[in-house]
């Protein structure tokens, strides 16, 4: 350590300045607040100006016991043990002195400011804290840093002589420390009401703190039981009370529940801003430092910054709209900290006075209507007033007079206390004009304003800041508020009266909850074994099986479809092609005009009788043949499967559970088309390499030319179905055979130029109109058609085209025959490129998409698109609920029995001690 660190900490007499300080408080007369305000100043004088140079000793870098521990250590060899515990001792305290007066010393003397007792209190408070947390630093220090075996011998010897032994002697011997988990759960029940954590800080005697514990173990199983009900059902009887929260606004009723969350979190501004009921429950975390909000029906996880859930807030009531300004519609909200109780409270819209310019004037109307909804019985009214508005006036209490007359579930909390006089305060909680069974609380729920300047503590918990500043005021006048007055004041009063009562109108309402959930779950039983057969079902299990046996269906189209599916679909797509090739290159063209045709030299029906070596046919059938391997097989061939293989698909979906769940039709198609399209670019480079050769030349054995013989006359007698089935079309639209007749004349009379047409036709000829004509072109184009594919036929049927050298009088069958050769060569590709990749891959996409990766909430969302299983998973869903609460009740007979038996044996003779007298007919059971 430097020598300028001993020197600054030597300067620091906190306890000289505490002792003078607080000798000038007691000299004061009681009205000599100049006289105050003096020492006061001097007191800052002396600090700043004085001998002790607080602003430097921040300055100074803070020392470490783990840097200077291994040096120190050799030079305490050398001297006796006593006097190297004495020393490290000496220096820990040293350090942690200089630390923490920096920390604490501008917020000790920014409260004197205030008040000359708040100067005094601070001042004392400052100095126990740094002398407290000086020897919980160095006995952290010691549990942390890894010693050697002798330093822990010195220690260990010092703390024995230093404490003076614990053996006999009258002030020799001391208590056992307290466990752990002893002080944890104090600890916990502490912060949970509102005292500070520390259990040398806790005013409660230890009976007191067993009984508050077990109240809050009550407490939160009832609120676990009341959040299982609201998801049961919003019937009434199957329910328990929360702490509904009412007042006019600007009341205060924000500050109060902020001050018993501990922080600022709920919608603030100028004009109207809650708009909406908000069912906030409060759960204590005793194991857990962590303090967050979730929404449970936004699904936000976890929000540990409480300016967003405020921001949340404000933006969901915002989202009401002006013109209705209020609805019932809740905001839930769950806050688990360990410093707050385990509570149930809804907040509601304030009661407005006057209505503003822009409000609907029924808003005060509907303001009333939604609160008297939520203060009917079992809830209990937390109804706040301002101290500086007569009771007479409050609207909260005028309400709660007419759902509860006598009082007797009605807490009134008066807030602002400190804006009136003291006596004032003290008339308006034991007021006798409106008396309340449960009383009245008094608060000061405003937090302190934030201390400026350069040392800060930090942001501590608004709960402590607020109990802070309401024990500084009530505490200056104890006639009117001190423990003898018998009023009830401050917010961490309040904590505990409202976890009390909450936990005992719970408690008066189990046993017909009890009873309405036992004839409930009789109904449900009934219905789940009439409707149902008593069959298991859950979200999981029903996802499973439907995911089998969709797996099971497209097995089975796996071993449908393999080479040959895939040859035929291939083959009827190239049959298309040669047809559109023929078609364009031998057979007639369609009919624009009723001007009479070119006669073209070489016509197709002097083809049978043609010379061999033609040019003109050679030509003719080697551009074709080029036309038909230079198409692009390998993307037709592919894009073919792959659209056959995602119809199926989408008939096997159509086919099986999934029908009705969209998010699962969405997920197997986008599974299908993923893989169909991550392979369609190599599988189409594949096949359409593999056809090369055939663009060069085709080499044909006789086989070949047969079967393409004997399948081409298939495809010519389809085409010449189709083109007669679009003639009797046709008739039909025209209105009949004569008239198509008459029609068909008159085009053909024109085409062999035994009249001249003049013009395009755009307005008729001949008594026909131009649509007429029109459909008569078309019926005279597939009239030639038809005669053209039958003469073929014939050709395809004859000698000629039975011999293989005969190629160029016989297109059709050479043109199909090398059809079939580019279908089986792509088929073998496509089957281990496409389809085989495809089986292998899809059922594992589907695990991935509709399996494993699944969250529940996603699993129990895709059940219920199912109106049959959503409705039998209710059913399931309410008996398992209902029978959970029904334990849960058992649990709470059983921890109250052993409760009472307790309390029965402290008692003498049996009878009832005086916490159970106490509670009265608030008993659980």
């Amino acid at each position: 350590m430097s020598g300028r660190l001993i020197a600054a900490a030597g300067r620091l007499p906190s306890t000289r300045i505490a002792t003078q300080a607080a000798r000038q408080y007691h000299h004061l007369s009681s009205s000599g607040l100049l006289r105050a305000d003096a020492a006061v100043r001097a007191t800052r004088r002396r600090m700043w100006l004085g001998g002790n140079a607080f602003h430097n000793a921040v300055v100074v870098r803070n020392a470490s016991f783990a840097r200077f521990l291994p040096k120190l250590a050799a030079k305490l060899i050398r001297i006796p043990a006593m006097a190297g515990g004495v020393t490290v001792a000496g220096i820990a305290w040293v350090q942690y002195q200089a630390t923490q007066a920096g920390n604490y010393a501008w917020d000790v003397f920014s409260t004197a400011k205030d008040t000359v007792t708040g100067t005094a209190t601070g001042i004392f408070d400052g100095a126990k804290d740094i002398a407290g947390q000086t020897m919980r630093g160095w006995q952290k220090t010691k549990d942390e840093v890894e010693l050697p075996e002798w330093m822990q011998k010195i220690l260990r010897l010092q703390e024995e002589v230093g404490t003076g032994g614990k053996g006999d002697g009258p002030g020799g011997s001391e208590p056992p420390k307290q466990s752990r988990s002893g002080a944890a759960v104090a600890g916990a029940s502490a912060a949970a009401y509102g005292y500070e954590q520390s259990t040398e800080d806790d005013p409660r005697s230890p009976d007191e703190i067993a009984r508050d514990d077990q109240m809050m173990v009550l407490t939160k199983k009832m609120i676990e039981i009341r959040n299982i009900l609201q998801r049961v059902g919003q019937s009434s009887t199957l329910s328990l009370p929360s702490i509904v929260v009412i007042g006019s606004q600007s009341s205060g009723k924000s500050s109060v529940l902020e001050a018993i969350v501990g922080h600022e979190f709920l919608p603030k501004g100028a004009n109207m801003v809650t708009r909406r009921p908000i069912e906030l429950t409060l759960i204590n975390t005793p194991g857990s430092d962590a303090e967050y909000g979730e929404f449970p029906d936004l699904g936000l996880g976890k929000v540990t910054d409480f300016s967003s859930i405020q921001r949340t807030l404000t933006e969901l009531n915002q989202a009401v709209p002006a013109s209705q300004c209020v609805s019932d519609d809740p905001i839930r909200l769950s806050i688990s900290s360990p410093n707050v109780p385990d509570l149930s409270l809804i907040d509601l819209p304030g009661y407005i006075q006057v209505v503003g310019h822009n409000q609907p004037l029924e808003l005060k109307q509907k303001i009333s209507e939604l609160c008297d909804k939520y203060i009917q019985p079992p809830n209990v009214i937390l109804a706040i007033s301002a101290a500086d508005v007569d009771l007479a006036n409050s609207t909260a209490l005028r309400a709660s007079r007419r759902v509860d007359p006598r009082g007797e579930r009605t807490i009134g909390v008066v807030t602002k206390m400190d804006l009136v006089d003291p006596m004032r305060g003290y008339s308006i909680l034991t007021d006798k004009q409106y008396p309340l069974r449960l009383g009245y609380v008094g608060v000061v729920s405003r937090a302190p304003a934030p201390a400026s300047g350069l040392f800060k503590k930090g942001n501590a918990n608004l709960t402590t800041a607020i109990t802070k500043n309401e024990n500084s005021f009530f505490s200056a006048h104890p006639l009117e508020f001190g423990s003898e007055s018998e009023v009830a004041v401050g917010t961490s009063t309040l904590r505990k009266k409202l976890m009390h009562v909450l936990e005992q109108t719970m408690s008066a309402s189990l046993q017909s909850t009890s009873d309405a959930i036992q004839q409930e779950l009789e109904e449900a039983t009934y219905e789940f074994k009439v409707q149902y057969n008593d069959r298991p079902l859950s979200a999981e299990s029903y996802l499973a099986e439907s995911l089998d046996g969709f797996k099971h269906s497209f097995k089975q189209f796996a071993e449908e479809f393999g080479r040959p599916q895939m040859h035929e679909l291939l083959k009827n797509e190239l049959d298309q092609r040669v047809l559109d090739l023929l078609a364009a290159r031998y057979w007639n063209k369609p009919i624009l005009d009723l001007s009479p045709p070119i006669l073209e030299p070489d016509n197709l029906a002097d083809l049978p009788k043609a010379d061999p070596e033609s040019i003109f046919w050679h030509r003719r059938l080697d551009a074709s043949t080029s036309a038909l391997t230079k198409l692009g097989i390998g993307r037709l061939a592919t894009t073919v499967v792959a659209n056959s293989i995602q119809s199926r698909v989408d008939q096997l979906i159509g086919q099986s559970s999934f029908v009705s769940h969209p998010y699962a039709r969405q997920a197997i198609t986008e599974a299908a088309s993923s893989i169909l399209n991550d392979r369609f670019y190599s599988t189409s480079d594949q096949v359409e390499n593999c056809i090369k050769p055939f663009k060069f030349d085709i080499d044909m054995e006789e086989r070949e030319w047969a079967q393409g013989r004997e399948h081409v006359q298939g495809v010519l007698k389809r085409e010449l179905a189709a083109c007669e089935g679009a003639i009797k079309d046709l008739e039909t639209s025209i209105g009949g055979r004569r008239k198509l007749k008459e029609v068909l004349g008159f085009v053909d009379k024109a085409r062999k130029g035994e009249f001249v047409v003049e013009g395009d036709n755009s307005i008729g000829a001949g008594g026909f109109s131009a649509a007429l004509l029109a459909k008569g072109r078309e019926a005279a184009f597939l009239r030639d058609r038809a005669e053209i594919i039958k003469m073929r036929l014939l050709a395809v049927k004859s000698k000629q085209c039975a011999n293989m050298k005969n190629k160029y009088h016989c297109p059709e069958v050479f043109l199909d025959a090398v059809a079939t050769k580019l279908a089986s060569t792509a088929v073998l590709f496509l089957n281990v490129e496409l389809l085989s990749e495809f089986y292998y891959n899809f059922p594992r996409e589907l695990d991935l998409r509709l399996g494993r990766h699944l969250s529940d909430e996603e699993v129990e969302k895709f059940a219920k698109e199912d109106p049959k299983i959503k409705k039998h998973l209710e059913v399931i869903q309410r008996k398992e609920l209902l029978e959970l609460v029904l334990d849960k009740i058992e649990s709470l007979k059983q921890l109250e029995g052993r409760e009472r038996e307790k309390g029965g044996g402290k008692g003498s003779g049996g009878k009832k001690s005086n916490g159970e007298k106490q509670r009265g007919r608030w008993g659980l059971f």
